[in-house]
């Protein structure tokens, strides 16, 4: 498979159309892409939130397109602009609380709008890969104490995974019946990834930023679940998945790689909510604490976890960071930013050291 490392020969002059490259982990892709020597096409919604990374990294202007991944033209037009060879599509509602309140609307992005990418897609002849990104949500999940494999079935208790679980049959149905064995020469693949953690997400109802703006203002941070177990990541895990996974994609035997593909933590970075919370007001310092909510919330699951034993046996693909070394990255990050530090410049840094780690013999 070669080094685990992101391959810069391979990325040279690449031409990738990134859908989603104004939100929080597709402005740490899309920094990382530029680093590689790719040329990235964005295409997605204007950010949501103020302040938001995709402002803060200053990503070209020239190559951002403003549209809906439910508008085909539009999504027609980024295609005709970018002539990608690779499409990394990322765009989605991204939360489970917020598609209690708007259902519809999430159906129409998760679904539609990830048909709409490739439909778009065949059109596209000379395109090679395409990288779906869905969710660890997208499984039915059933509250098992084991993790997920990528043959689990699809489901979802609530409109966002359920959503995800759709998209996944999207994905595979259009593989099926329109790319390889002579019908399209792009390969597609679909990417589960696990909950992450980075510096630079102020997303509202999102459990990192909601902790980090408790502990910038010296609150207690409200918490829902706080023994809710999640697969937590640092956003350069799955990001590197993806790269590597796009790489596959694109090689002589890349069709043995068109699948759905799991990117999780080791089993002991399964952590409680509690743990998390704990760990960055250590890493925060102050007085920074929790107390538990009181308050009436919809339903989400207790207990989540995703095997990547797939990914790592034939991607060659691993998790680099222990959770303890991403909450203190993250930590960090913020604690950084907010002394007047450069956002761009602590992105590139942290994608530095992360790279260092995938050489042989990296440590955090």
């Amino acid at each position: 498979m070669g080094a685990l490392n992101p391959d810069p020969a391979f990325w040279a002059g690449k031409s990738v159309l990134l859908t989603g490259h104004t939100g929080f982990k597709g402005a740490w892709l899309s920094l990382w892409l530029e680093r590689l020597g790719a040329r990235v096409t964005g295409f997605g919604l204007p950010p949501l939130t103020r302040p938001n990374l995709f402002d803060r990294i200053g990503f070209p202007p020239e190559n951002s397109r403003i549209g809906d991944i439910r508008d085909p033209q539009a999504l027609a037009d980024a295609f005709a602009v970018g002539q990608p060879d690779i499409v990394i599509h990322m765009a989605a509602r991204a939360l489970v609380r917020p598609s209690y309140l708007d259902p519809v609307g999430t159906f129409a992005v998760n679904i539609m709008g990830t048909a709409h990418v490739l439909e778009a897609a065949r059109a596209a002849r000379n395109l090679r890969a395409v990288v779906v990104v869905t969710s660890d949500k997208a499984y039915e999940n059933r509250e098992w104490p084991y993790a997920y494999r990528e043959t689990e079935a699809m489901g979802g208790h609530d409109p966002y995974s359920a959503s995800k679980g759709c998209a996944e049959l999207v994905t595979s149905a259009y593989r099926a019946s329109f790319f390889g064995e002579g019908r399209h020469p792009a390969r597609i693949a679909s990417a589960r990834a696990g909950n992450v953690v980075g510096g630079g997400d102020w997303s509202q109802d999102r459990l990192v930023p909601d902790i980090v703006r408790a502990f910038e203002t010296a609150e207690s941070v409200e918490i829902r679940a706080p023994h809710a177990i999640r697969p937590w990541q640092h956003v350069l895990e799955p990001l590197a998945g993806y790269l590597r996974l796009a790489e596959c994609l694109c090689g002589a035997d890349g069709d043995a790689f068109a699948e759905a593909w799991n990117f999780g933590p080791a089993d002991e970075d399964c952590r409680p909510v509690s743990y998390l919370v704990e760990r960055l007001s250590r890493g925060w310092g102050g007085n920074a604490g929790w107390h538990l909510s009181q308050k009436t919330h919809p339903h989400e699951a207790t207990y989540l976890k995703v095997d990547a034993s797939k990914a790592r046996a034939r991607l060659g693909w691993d998790r680099r960071l222990p959770l303890d070394a991403a909450l203190d990255w993250t930590a960090a990050w913020y604690r950084d930013a907010a002394a007047g530090a450069d956002p761009r410049a602590l992105t590139e840094a942290q994608i530095a050291r992360y790279e260092a780690l995938l050489q042989p013999g990296g440590t955090p």
